[in-house]
């Protein structure tokens, strides 16, 4: 399943091609074709993400002129805006493309185009047309974002410090922190040396709030450069003189998926186990606390 970077990406990638202009709307598929037809030939205000939840705006006929926008957004007033919301899930994908839109291939849930631009959605859990209402109740069920200018790291903090969940369980628990999936779960708290089977309860605010920072920073990366890299620069392949990662995830890990090999700093064998129904992975000797 994409994690937030990716879906920060897409909502730039969206806004850079179809914000403040009419777009087209269809649904080759059928299956999201009324709210296709509702918006088709209306403009997109904008674009954003919340975690794993996209959210692209559409200029409607309700709200009152100048009424407030969301937190750490711009455009029309947010109670003006009809919202497609797409979560990608296990299966989803959008490709773009230049020009005029060709004729669909495979599945398409969502075509947006303008004489420039196209988009397609395909594979999504979730792609469904909702107020402005039903996004913040969405918004409000989520976790602060890390890449999100309205982020309160306190509220993820107060769910940590309390809970005897362990730590990893809780990064991968989208109410408490939104964004994070498997990758970035494993490599920061290896990054931060924090033992996964630690209780939330059990981490000091010092360790949280770099933790956070660090999520943060790593997550950035990922919109930037269209992947997840978490190893610092002493520890790249040329500078440790070992081997790329071969990998169709690409990016280079400390842990992820390198179960059985050794730690790229101390040579201890990588663990792998089930936890939060995902797999998790690990250096018993590096993360000790």
């Amino acid at each position: 399943m994409p994690e937030g970077h990716t879906i920060h990406r897409l909502a730039r990638d969206y806004a850079a091609r179809f914000a403040g202009s009419p777009v087209r709307a269809s649904s080759p598929q059928g299956k999201f074709s009324d709210g296709a037809a509702l918006l088709d030939a209306q403009r997109m205000e904008r674009a954003e993400a919340h975690g794993k939840h996209l959210f692209l705006g559409f200029l409607g006929s309700s709200g009152p002129p100048g009424a407030p926008t969301d937190p750490g957004s711009s455009g029309a007033p947010a109670e003006e805006l009809a919202w497609i919301h797409i979560h990608l899930g296990l299966y989803g994908k959008v490709t773009f493309g230049e020009g005029p839109a060709p004729a669909p291939v495979g599945q398409v849930r969502l075509r947006l185009h303008t004489e420039d631009h196209h988009a397609d959605l395909r594979g999504p859990t979730r792609c469904a047309l909702i107020t402005e209402a039903e996004r913040l109740a969405v918004r409000g069920r989520l976790g602060p974002d890390p890449l999100r200018a309205d982020a309160d790291p306190d509220a993820a903090w107060r769910r940590v410090s309390r809970s005897r969940v362990t730590v990893a369980a809780l990064l991968l628990d989208q109410a408490v922190l939104a964004g994070v999936g498997n990758v970035y779960r494993a490599e920061v708290l290896f990054r931060h040396g924090i033992d996964p089977y630690r209780p939330g309860r059990d981490l000091r605010r010092e360790e949280w709030d770099s933790v956070w920072t660090d999520l943060t920073h790593l997550l950035r990366e990922g919109v930037r450069v269209g992947r997840i890299d978490t190893v610092r620069p002493e520890h790249t392949p040329e500078a440790m003189g070992r081997p790329p990662r071969v990998d169709d995830h690409g990016g280079e890990v400390y842990v992820y998926r390198r179960a059985g090999l050794p730690c790229h700093l101390c040579g201890t064998e990588i663990r792998g186990a089930e936890l939060a129904a995902r797999n998790l992975f690990w250096c018993p000797r590096c993360q000790r606390h």
